[in-house]
């Protein structure tokens, strides 16, 4: 499960990332590298999200 977690994080923080570029810079990393809405970009996105859903499920175990 340690591993599951650290993927998660690290999608994360890319997630995050990403975001802040989008919301400073009106510029998205995960698009121009894979294209706009591509298949490719929207796994990215799903990835993220759900590294987000793991991330929230598991913070009481990683913080306590």
């Amino acid at each position: 499960m340690k591993a599951i977690n650290l993927i998660a994080l690290i999608l994360l923080v890319v997630g995050g990332l990403n975001w802040g570029l989008v919301g400073l810079f009106s510029f998205d990393l995960v698009a121009a590298i894979f294209g706009v809405m591509s298949v490719i970009s929207r796994v990215v996105y799903t990835l993220v999200g759900l590294s987000a859903i793991v991330i929230a499920m598991n913070a009481k175990k990683m913080l306590g």
